[in-house]
């Protein structure tokens, strides 16, 4: 489904991400782990667009996709939940999640993902006229996490969605993002909580300062003491 190729990428004179390779087939959740500033966040905007890569190529759903304008890659199905949330925080709920909807024209299907939505996270529903600023943190994942769905997406990129959430939410949203793949949403994961990434995921890659040093199932790359040593706490 997704086929990145000797991505180059750089900030000014940095150099982020060295030739990196990897691969998502159709179905699948993969992870992406590592330390802060290793470079997955990088990776994601890499893949929106939010980033030009110097050199490389993107490869999605067969066509390449290496420089398109982020709308374009948006209406080819890859969608971003990006870290931080940053839902609109001075709109409501159902205008949060009507605004993943912007470019469908489809009423009847958007009306239906709604309500599918809803069905998924029911405390949004609860909140539908909420100002989404005055939602808990856990709550405001559940909408970036239901706003991008309203897209639609082929390939889901989460970023670190566990991030500054108590642990019982942190295991609910998991439990979600397995669900939404089990009803065929391909998934690509950002997340520093090692443990729950792998736990969930097909494959997995380990990046450092931008280059993938290891790569495999998930449940080989959880067994490696090089891996459990480094982000699994021994």
């Amino acid at each position: 489904m997704l086929e990145v190729q000797d991505l180059n990428v750089f900030y000014g004179a940095i150099h982020a991400l060295h030739g990196v390779n990897f691969h998502v087939n159709q179905g699948e959740i993969v992870s992406l782990i590592g330390a802060n500033g290793a470079g997955k966040t990088t990776t994601l905007h890499s893949l929106s667009s939010l980033l030009k890569p110097k050199s490389g190529m993107i490869r999605f759903l067969t066509q390449d996709i290496t420089g398109l304008s982020p709308e374009k890659i948006v209406k080819a199905g890859l969608i971003q939940v990006p870290e931080g949330r940053r839902v609109f925080a001075n709109l409501s709920v159902k205008d949060n999640l009507m605004l993943g909807a912007f470019t469908r024209k489809d009423s009847a299907g958007i009306a239906s993902d709604l309500e599918m939505v809803f069905f998924r996270f029911p405390r949004l529903k609860e909140r539908i006229k909420q100002v989404s600023g005055t939602l808990s943190g856990g709550e405001q994942q559940m909408l970036a996490i239901g706003r991008a769905l309203m897209a639609r997406p082929k390939l889901l990129l989460l970023d670190e969605p566990s991030m500054g959430l108590a642990p019982l939410l942190v295991r609910e949203i998991f439990n979600i993002i397995v669900e939404i793949n089990k009803d065929g949403t391909t998934i690509l994961l950002v997340e520093q909580n090692a443990h729950m990434a792998l736990g969930i995921s097909h494959r997995a890659y380990v990046l450092e300062t931008g280059q993938f040093v290891l790569s495999g199932p998930a449940k080989e790359l959880a067994a490696s003491p090089e891996v459990r040593k480094a982000y699994l706490g021994g």
